[in-house]
């Protein structure tokens, strides 16, 4: 498994959709996607990731810092940390907040949006992915607070524009299961976008998502995540992946800025907070499957990232989940 593949696994991904909109100009939106919106969907979830496919027409976006996006059809922008942000025709209007105009079926199903002044129409597919948020996750920690994906020009996603399109006809029609077939879309065109994103960066730049490119630390990444508790030293890793060890820690600190055993450290700590979340091992049995020798060891390094030990980090997580989700 690649470590891009590792760390989506880590995040618990669910995709889902909530709603389907049309617009008519002039118009404009104050968003927010609150997790009890998508809670019938989700369930309980640390963190969301909402976006907005455009099926048909223009719009246009702005976050709370200014930063302003526009979009039309096949293309559609996602917000990896849920940033409030403003959608329309002409964002100098007063907004109108979201919740306000969302009909949602008596009946169950989709909800809807429809609004605006009349004019040119616009239909917007939004949907949403949750996940668990574990302080560290590098994919998010990487990613901008906008990212946009254009399908019509990634080839090889071509098929997520023609799919959208023909489920949201069908959403329309009120015909059932296309809600189904959208949540995997969500979960596809975040990966794609994540892609995409990452093949633009420039070559100057440093981070976890650039090191993917780099043939030698990706792969070094994925022995790392693919065998986490083997008792790894630098000249073993580059060895395994045909670089000397001066080698690889020069392309480690040139693309992450971390040499290899400090990354791995942090893997291993991420790798236990999600196995704390999502199972019901003891902490001596996480600690051995992460490459701890003893639980007292793997307390101290838990603490030292997440400023608590992992019993107590365990517990208050798992009262969070038992509260109602708010924004």
């Amino acid at each position: 498994m690649d470590a891009l593949s590792d760390v989506l696994r880590t995040m618990r991904l669910k995709g889902g959709v909530y709603l389907h909109a049309e617009f008519t100009r002039a118009w404009c939106i104050a968003a927010k996607v609150l997790p009890s919106s998508c809670a019938p969907v989700l369930g309980p979830t640390d963190h969301l990731i909402p976006y907005h496919f455009v099926t048909e027409g223009r719009m246009r976006g702005r976050l709370e810092d200014g930063t302003e996006f526009e979009i039309g059809p096949g293309e559609s922008v996602l917000f990896p940390r849920n940033d409030s942000h403003l959608l329309g025709s002409d964002l100098s209007r007063l907004p109108v907040p979201s919740e306000d105009i969302v009909r949602f079926p008596e009946n169950g199903g989709l909800a809807s949006v429809v609004h605006g002044d009349g004019g040119e129409l616009t239909r917007v597919v939004c949907g949403f992915l949750g996940a668990d948020r574990v302080r560290g996750n590098p994919v998010l920690s990487a990613l901008p607070p906008v990212l946009r994906f254009e399908a019509k020009e990634a080839s090889s996603a071509a098929w997520i524009r023609s799919t959208f399109h023909f489920a949201a006809e069908q959403i329309a029609a009120g015909r059932m299961g296309s809600e189904s077939v959208l949540g995997k879309l969500s979960e596809m065109l975040f990966i794609e976008a994540i892609q995409r994103y990452t093949d633009q960066l420039p070559e100057s730049e440093r981070g976890w998502l650039v090191a993917l490119r780099d043939p030698y630390v990706s792969r070094a990444m994925a022995l790392l995540h693919a065998r986490v508790a083997d008792r790894w030293t630098v000249d073993a890793l580059g060895r395994e992946v045909g670089l000397s060890r001066s080698a690889l820690a020069d392309r480690f600190n040139e693309t992450l800025g971390v040499p290899p055993m400090q990354y791995l450290g942090s893997w291993r700590i991420h790798v236990a907070a999600h196995e704390l979340l999502n199972s019901s091992k003891s902490i001596a049995q996480i600690a051995s499957h992460v490459g701890y020798d003893s639980e007292a060891s793997f307390t101290r390094a838990f603490r030292r990232v997440m400023d608590m030990p992992p019993a107590t980090w365990r517990r208050q997580r798992g009262d969070a989940s038992q509260l109602p989700q708010g924004d």
